[in-house]
């Protein structure tokens, strides 16, 4: 069998023939994850690309659950865009084995897609465990003698990196180090979402050699080539304003009326920075703090903001959905990301920075911490880590901003933000596909 068929019914429409699948592996809606955008972003860009079928393949609502990964509500979450099949495998047998049995239900998955001929392509977000599964599941198909017509790309997000291969360095686990390396080398493809990411894993790889005389950081530096998280631009720039005063309404805000945090509630993030800032500034006389998001900090940062002497000043929305985040974005006076590097978590992009940046508003305040600067080159204002006297500073200025300078600033956060728009990044992850296509075998 050299290709393969999709019905949509038992008994509808006739079978269609599938010539080209895009195979995406990661952990998916309903997390709160630039990442688990980027998944959606690039499978929607990928049916106007061409491509005759695209899946996620990602974990049970249930065990994204059990993780205590911060999700989205439920009710929440956009539809995929039809044309997109999201796939959720279930566990494999009964063994009282954590984890192990979702893993073998994920690469089990895989490799019945792996081993009908369809030219795919299988992007993994994450090097531990989508990257590492992958891998698994292309040496089983080929260990099938079914015909497999397969080219893997790897994006190392960065706190693959941090949290698994920097831990085992510092650990002495080499096997485990050496496990996820030596997996995302397999790829045909090997992408960094930025080039802090593509730095931090040589150097990570150099740390490995050092003790171990492997030659990892060679190999990295030689294949890995950047591909910076795709965004859906057309969702922030076909913003309507009058739906745009709806929503803010409904939240009982007025636009231009707050400063906005909009990220994962997590200590890396700098959350009580920007609260103990917004409180030394002039801000609170004038402008609310919105905070929007949940995270595992989401208690303690309540808390804290409770015992600030603005704490009436201050707004927590943990239930902001996607299709309403360019909304609040764009009718912010400001937008504070002050990420602070973490030992579990640096910043190694900025994801929502660049969602800002194109829904337009006030100003972005960040830091320059990991891939941060990559996202906002020369458009931020940048202020220094664990700082708030900075923040307040920085706030005071961008509320006091005459109209023309801040539709300036806007307009050139906006253009510099196109660059990563979906279509833009797929096409540049299809092009070193196509140079490195796997044939048939």
């Amino acid at each position: 069998m050299t290709d393969a068929t999709l019905s949509t019914t038992a008994d509808a429409a006739p079978a269609r023939r599938i010539d080209r699948r895009l195979v995406i592996v990661v952990r998916a809606d309903p997390v709160i994850c630039g990442h688990s955008g980027e998944a959606r972003n690039l499978a929607e860009a990928a049916l106007d690309r061409g491509f005759d079928e695209v899946r996620i393949v990602t974990w049970p609502i249930d065990r994204l659950q059990a993780a205590g990964l911060p999700l989205k509500p439920l009710d929440r979450v956009l539809p995929y865009r039809e044309g997109v099949v999201v796939e959720r495998p279930g566990p494999v047998g009964d063994y009282k084995v954590p984890d192990g049995r979702w893993v073998a239900g994920l690469i089990g998955r895989l490799v019945e897609l792996f081993t009908d001929g369809v030219p795919t392509v299988a992007l993994s977000l994450y090097l531990s465990p989508h990257a590492t599964a992958v891998a698994d599941a292309v040496h089983v198909a080929r260990r099938t003698g079914l015909p497999v017509n397969v080219t893997t790309v790897a994006e190392a997000v960065g706190s693959d990196v941090t949290n698994v291969v920097r831990a085992c360095v510092e650990a002495d686990q080499f096997g485990a180090a050496a496990h996820v390396l030596a997996s995302y080398l397999e790829h045909d493809v090997c992408l960094a979402v930025s080039e802090y990411t593509r730095d931090l894993i040589v150097s990570e790889a150099e740390a490995l050699d050092a003790q171990h005389g492997t030659t990892f950081a060679a190999q990295c530096r030689e294949r890995v080539r950047i591909s910076y998280p795709a965004v859906d631009v057309a969702q922030y720039l076909g913003r309507d304003d009058a739906e745009t005063d709806a929503v803010l309404g409904a939240r009982g805000l007025d636009r231009d009326g707050y400063v906005l945090y909009l990220s994962r509630l997590a200590a890396a993030k700098g959350v009580d920075d920007l609260i103990d800032g917004y409180a030394a500034s002039g801000a609170p006389g004038t402008h609310r703090l919105v905070i929007a998001g949940n995270g595992p900090e989401a208690a303690a940062l309540r808390a804290h903001a409770a015992a600030s002497p603005v704490a009436d000043r201050v707004l927590f929305l943990d239930d902001v959905s996607d299709d309403e985040k360019p909304h609040l974005m764009a009718g912010a006076a400001a937008y504070v990301l002050p990420s602070k590097p973490r030992p579990e978590f640096v910043e190694t992009f900025g994801i929502a920075l660049v969602e800002k940046m194109l829904s337009g508003g006030g100003p972005v305040i960040t830091t320059d911490t990991g891939g941060i600067p990559e996202a906002v080159g020369d458009t931020a204002t940048i202020v220094p880590v664990e700082d708030p006297a900075a923040i307040a500073a920085a706030l005071d200025r961008a509320l006091g901003l005459a109209a023309e300078e801040r539709a300036a600033q806007a307009e050139a956060a906006r253009a510099f933000a196109l660059q990563f728009d979906r279509a833009v990044v797929l096409d540049k992850i299809l092009e070193a596909v196509d140079l490195v296509a796997t044939p048939v075998g």
